[in-house]
């Protein structure tokens, strides 16, 4: 029996039920479809799980799931419909089991934690979510199910595509929001995706469980592309149609806080832009200046450069290098944890960059620093100890002052480096 003609018996049954979901068991209507095939062959039986996060969406919860079971037998796709239930207190639970859909309750409160609670439990070879608010063309699935049957991993949808009607997208979402943190993720982690929070999308169920997607909140949406992205899963990118909700309340999201948990997110699994490219250019910077200004006060036009700019050089250039620091242990820590890919370049100067040659390197430095500190002690006592010329005489301490806080850095991070290490000599 194929897979559309066990759908069709299972039609003729009524709707599935949670209770006829349950682990290890088959629906009735497919009964005949698994005589055959082994248990775990007979749970592949559903092809695609329709996941819905769920909180008090009890207006359009109805139309949401009969326009997916409507799509799913259109296409001859054997699948389910899951309500991933946050808490809801207007009877969406009792409206989806009324409408056949499985619903899984989830105590942790979240879009993100919705999800994947809805993705654990669905049973579908393939998971497609969306937005319970009727705002998403779950009535048209066909391209998503077209692309996974072709070996897409992740399927996004692109509304910007697919078309926007009047009033479905506010203003600063569409032309500032959207497009910003879109191109922002394109620059970060060259993801080919144009529209990268849509919020219908489709997956292979196994490869997402296996990325362990952490965040629980409206970020989950950018986790989901970022993670996928760097574990090398095949991303494409679909039309989709989004339309005006069905809802007469306020959405869920939140403008400014959610759009700053997604950019948040982006920048903490990028350490290259958020630390290591700003370091090296406060350091460069830093060091020029402190070179320029080391052999005494300069002049540019009519602008005096002195000690108190060399002063402020070398912040620039000790926060450069407490930066790059940062920035080169979490690259590391986060390849250790299998957050990011390892990084050819960065494991080749870390087998250079041993414990005991970070200690030296360091050392010497902290040792320069102090000489130039004894040398200035040195010509400050054969003054007699007086009132010194901050102009003539504060070079030097400056350069003793930027070379033992270096040194002491490059300690701290060979220390903090072969603990994130530990378990792979």
């Amino acid at each position: 029996m194929t897979s559309t003609e066990a759908t069709e018996e299972a039609e003729s049954t009524g709707p599935v039920t949670a209770e006829e979901l349950t682990e290890g068991q088959v629906p009735a209507g497919l009964a005949e479809a698994t005589e055959k095939v082994s248990p775990a062959a007979a749970a592949a039986l559903i092809e695609l799980s329709v996941v819905l996060p769920c909180l008090n969406e009890a207006e359009t919860l109805a139309t949401c799931v009969r326009k997916a079971q409507a799509s799913l037998q259109r296409l001859g796709v054997t699948g389910e419909v899951v309500v991933a239930d946050n808490g809801s207190t207007d009877g969406s639970q009792d409206i989806a089991r009324a409408h056949g859909a499985r619903v899984v309750d989830v105590p942790r409160r979240g879009y993100g934690a919705a999800l994947m609670a809805g993705i654990s439990a669905a049973h579908g070879e393939y998971v497609l979510m969306a937005d319970a608010d009727d705002s998403y063309a779950l009535d048209d699935l066909d391209d998503f199910v077209a692309a996974l049957r072709d070996g897409a991993d992740l399927v996004m949808g692109n509304r910007f595509k697919g078309g926007i009607e009047a009033g479905a997208m506010p203003f600063l979402h569409r032309y500032l929001g959207n497009p910003v943190l879109s191109r922002m993720g394109r620059l970060l982690f060259r993801i080919p995706v144009r529209d990268f929070h849509c919020g219908i999308r489709a997956f292979r169920r196994d490869r997402m469980i296996e990325l362990g997607l952490r965040t629980s909140g409206m970020e989950f949406a950018s986790e989901m592309v970022v993670r996928a992205s760097l574990a090398q899963l095949k991303i494409v990118e679909v039309p989709t149609t989004l339309r005006p909700d069905g809802r007469s309340r306020s959405p869920h999201l939140r403008t400014w806080r959610d759009g700053w948990r997604h950019l948040r997110f982006l920048l903490a699994f990028s350490p290259r832009w958020l630390l290591f490219y700003p370091s090296l250019a406060l350091q460069g910077i830093g060091l020029a200046g402190l070179v320029w200004l080391a052999v005494g006060p300069q002049m540019v036009g009519d602008v005096g450069f002195g000690p108190h700019s060399m002063l402020a050089c070398a912040t620039m250039f000790m926060l450069g290098v407490q930066g790059l620091g940062l920035a080169v242990i979490s690259r590391s820590y986060a390849s250790h944890l299998g957050l990011l890919l390892p990084s050819a370049r960065l494991a080749r100067m870390v087998s250079r960059f041993s414990l005991e040659r970070g200690l030296l390197i360091g050392g010497l430095l902290f040792l320069l620093g102090t000489a130039c500190f004894l040398v200035a002690l040195t010509s400050w006592g054969a003054t007699g100890f007086g009132a010194l010329d901050a102009s003539d005489t504060m070079q030097v301490p400056i350069i003793g002052m930027v070379l033992t806080v270096t040194g002491f850095q490059v300690i701290i991070v060979s220390f903090t480096m072969a603990l994130t290490r530990i378990g792979e000599d």
